[in-house]
């Protein structure tokens, strides 16, 4: 009889054992994973998304860098540590002028003309967010972010595609 006890107690701590071994182990597994941002597209969504701007970009080329050798920017490139870099600055911005940052905006832009060529195309990284209150509120009636956060810097200084008019893939 006592060894039956032994057997049972034995297979009780083992099932145990096993349980919050697999079970800690799924939950590693887990953290690891990388979660999946909204909007991911594949390369043929990209290729498809960027010809449906051909005629767009046809029209600004076609009138306003009319004679300009290249044409227009079509796509801007930031380094990684740019971008890690002006998150981290501007959630720091976002929280001193009493706001909590949700996100980025991004607009459209275009420097100034020089010597009577126009200016390249760019654009603009803005953060994003909702002022601070002491008032709670569980409904949240805002969509696609918060407002542009006022007083807050933006991200520029994106270097042009090569040759500036190239489409995706480059």
């Amino acid at each position: 009889m006592k060894k039956l006890i032994l057997l049972i107690l034995g297979f009780v701590l083992g099932a145990l054992a096993m349980y919050f071994y697999f079970h800690n182990d799924k939950n590693q597994n887990d953290m690891d994973e990388t979660p999946i941002p909204k909007g991911i597209i594949s390369p043929s969504e990209i290729t498809k998304l960027t010809e449906a701007y051909d005629p767009r970009y046809q029209a600004i080329n076609d009138s306003v860098f009319k004679g300009v050798e290249g044409g227009d920017n079509r796509s801007s490139w930031y380094s990684l540590e740019d971008i890690q870099n002006f998150i981290t600055l501007a959630e720091k911005q976002a929280g001193e002028l009493g706001y909590t940052m949700d996100g980025i905006r991004i607009y459209p832009g275009a420097h100034e003309a020089v010597d009577g060529t126009p200016g390249y195309s760019t654009f603009l990284l803005v953060p994003t967010g909702s002022l601070n209150s002491s008032e709670g509120n569980m409904l949240s009636l805002q969509k696609g972010g918060g407002d542009d956060i006022s007083g807050g810097n933006g991200l520029d200084k994106g270097e042009s595609g090569d040759p500036p008019g190239a489409n995706y893939p480059q």
